[in-house]
């Protein structure tokens, strides 16, 4: 499937199931203290380095972006679905947030102190990794904690439906850890924590703390 196809029916499967996306997920982190957990932890590695904004890839409706800024972390979102960042926008009033792709990251080099990809990898063919990976470490500061968030497995299958029964035409690709913590050191990154995790947010989910090498 050509990089643009791919591209395009993930956004507008988003585009449709923005609005009942955003209503399931709303309040998950309440039932997630796991990921929680991960994600306060991240906020104190941002505050040790100094903070600055924090960007938050693949935000959807602005749910980790605003539970981020709630640890005092100068958190913005970026998503591919234009119906997504309006959610964001509206849920989120006075927060950034903005129309983008992970496939070509608009942010300057070095212009953030952290990032979070929060199960927003999952769309991206194993082919194109490399290439989010990079502009991952290219706009990301030397020693910037980098947080993902993924299905575990080791198997792609198409999703043609979610989210209230409403069409999509997406594939779901599992990883296992072992093979994004090889990801990472390949783009630059030293893994320092990972782990699984059964939860409200994945069946079998796997996080990764990563920073930056210099």
């Amino acid at each position: 499937m050509a990089s643009t196809d791919w591209l395009t029916n993930t956004r507008h499967s988003y585009d449709t199931v923005a609005e009942s996306y955003a209503g399931l997920v709303r309040h998950l982190l309440d039932e997630t203290p796991y990921e929680r957990a991960a994600l306060a932890l991240f906020a104190d590695f941002v505050r040790a380095a100094g903070g600055g904004p924090v960007a938050d890839v693949g935000c959807g409706p602005g749910r980790i972006t605003a539970h981020l800024q709630q640890y005092g972390v100068d958190a913005f979102g970026i998503d591919l679905s234009p119906a997504m960042i309006k959610i964001a926008h509206r849920d989120h009033p006075g927060l950034r947030f903005a129309v983008g792709s992970m496939t070509a990251l608009g942010l300057a080099a070095g212009s953030v102190t952290g990032l979070v990809a929060w199960y927003s990898l999952i769309h991206i063919p194993d082919d194109e990794i490399a290439g989010v990976l990079a502009h991952f470490h290219r706009v990301l500061r030397p020693d910037g904690p980098l947080l993902l968030a993924f299905h575990v497995g080791s198997d792609s299958q198409l999703k043609t439906q979610g989210y209230g029964g409403h069409p999509m035409k997406v594939h779901v690709h599992r990883r296992q850890p072992a093979q994004m913590a090889a990801w990472l050191e390949e783009a630059g990154f030293a893994v320092e924590a990972q782990t699984t995790l059964s939860s409200p947010e994945s069946k079998l989910g796997g996080i990764l703390s990563a920073r930056r090498r210099r």
